[in-house]
């Protein structure tokens, strides 16, 4: 049985997100959407627990991809999972200096686990997670870039903050 993880804050998942999950999961028996936990990243949103919900709400139609959480190095994430693959997505020619650098640093710590690069289909290419927030924030319509509950979740989640009822 194979199994990768596709590693990411998803904060929030988008439709590109999907996107890549879906595709990946047609090339594994399994795929774990891992969400980092850490909320140190500049301008995070949403808790774990609200992204997790989110995840799992987003792919709950395939049965061969599940979501969980975790911190630390990916790579000790994928080896307590019995994962021998790391999924990443591209989006542009941009990510490609980041995620070489990155699939570098995993094999010099996990030379055991493959790193595979999805393109991201054109349609979802500019979609990014914190694009997504930018616009949200400023009452932007995200319609048709990220799944619906997505939406609302955002719109609940900005309500909050205006309100100050966060």
């Amino acid at each position: 049985m194979t199994r990768a993880i596709y590693p990411g804050s998803f904060d929030p998942i988008t439709l590109g997100h999907i996107d890549v999950a879906k595709r990946a999961a047609r090339l594994f028996d399994e795929l774990i959407v891992a969400v980092y936990e850490g909320a140190d990243k500049p301008g995070a949103l949403f808790t774990i627990e609200e992204r997790l919900a989110l995840a799992r709400e987003a792919v709950r139609d395939v049965p061969a991809i599940g979501v969980d959480s975790f911190s630390g190095l990916t790579v000790e994430y994928a080896r307590r999972q019995g994962a021998d693959t790391i999924v990443r997505g591209l989006r542009a020619v941009s990510d490609f200096e980041y995620e070489f650098k990155l699939a570098h640093m995993n094999d010099h710590l996990a030379p055991e686990i493959e790193v595979v690069c999805l393109m991201t289909s054109s349609r979802h290419s500019f979609i990014s997670s914190s694009l997504i927030r930018e616009v949200s924030a400023l009452g932007g319509n995200v319609d048709g870039l990220v799944p619906a509950h997505v939406g609302a979740a955002l719109q609940t989640k900005f309500a909050a903050i205006t309100t100050g009822s966060t």
